[in-house]
């Protein structure tokens, strides 16, 4: 049984992991062109609820610095 249970939490940990990998900023930016637009950040709750706050030269995108600083 605690073989099993250390699985389960090896299992979660490796797929928690995997999805916040799936966050960087080449991945998100769908286009390649340097920027992150709103509708790409769409992707990830978190941060298009932070993107205005984040977009601090207030263009509609978030740069590799702007987007680092999530």
């Amino acid at each position: 049984m605690k073989t099993f249970q250390s699985t389960l939490v090896l299992m979660a940990l490796a797929s928690s992991s995997a999805a916040f990998a799936a966050t960087d900023f080449d991945t998100l930016d769908v286009d390649g062109n340097g920027a992150i637009s709103q509708a790409e950040a769409s992707v990830d709750a978190e941060l298009l609820s932070k993107f205005e706050k984040l977009d601090t030269n207030q263009d509609g995108e978030l740069s590799e610095d702007e987007f680092s600083k999530a």
